[in-house]
């Protein structure tokens, strides 16, 4: 029985959220790793994933859940789930087709600490896609 297990060694799904009911996601493409977003998800947007097969998430801002690419038509097609040792932690790995960054980018991961400095950023990536194009702006 898994129940008599510690989570660590568990095999059933029982994801930790946090207070606010939410819990971390890191959102990576499946063919190369990369790491293209960082969001939270409360258990309705788990759920709709599960079921969807499709990236959905948690707003804080806004309150309320929002699929990717329900406005820019990027969508992410999850192909595995991932949890954390104590399953306080989600990564999916997703096959995306364009930029998954709102300001146009492949990855909301564009720019990097600069080496030797502790406060300036430089760009390491090219935007993907027109922002304003998509978006209407």
């Amino acid at each position: 029985m898994t129940a008599d297990k510690p989570i660590e060694e568990r095999t059933e799904f029982t994801p930790q959220f946090n207070e606010q009911g939410l819990i971390p996601v890191i959102t990576q493409d499946a063919h190369t790793g990369q790491v293209l977003m960082f969001a939270w998800m409360n258990r309705e947007a788990l759920d709709e994933t599960i079921k969807t097969r499709l990236g959905t998430y948690y707003s804080r801002s806004r309150k309320k859940l929002w699929k990717k690419g329900e406005q820019s038509g990027h969508i992410q097609k999850v192909k595995q789930i991932l949890t954390d040792c104590d399953q306080d932690c989600i990564i999916l790995e997703v096959e995306v087709d364009a930029g998954q960054c709102h300001v146009g980018y492949y990855s909301c991961f564009y720019r990097a600490l600069k080496p030797g400095s502790q406060t300036e950023l430089e760009f390491i990536a090219e935007k993907t896609y027109d922002p304003d194009a998509t978006y209407g702006k």
